[in-house]
């Protein structure tokens, strides 16, 4: 339950943080959005710290290579 409560609020906190800097390309916005939702998939499969960094690295990945193409 820790876990959950910290991922949301590190995610949290990079989105406000992320406002402060310049426009940021479609692959910054991907690998960001693919970290949230990767850790909490990660979380809810495996229900660990391993999976919740595990879904996160996974989904910055994903998101990244799915932001370039737009």
């Amino acid at each position: 339950m820790n876990t959950k409560i910290l991922m949301s609020i590190a995610a949290a906190a990079v989105m406000a943080l992320s406002g402060c800097a310049m426009n940021p390309t479609n692959a910054q916005i991907g690998t960001a959005t693919g970290a949230v939702l990767g850790g909490v998939a990660g979380d809810a499969l495996f229900g660990n710290t391993l999976g919740t960094v595990g879904g996160a690295a996974a989904g910055a990945v994903i998101g990244n290579e799915i932001g370039k193409k737009r």
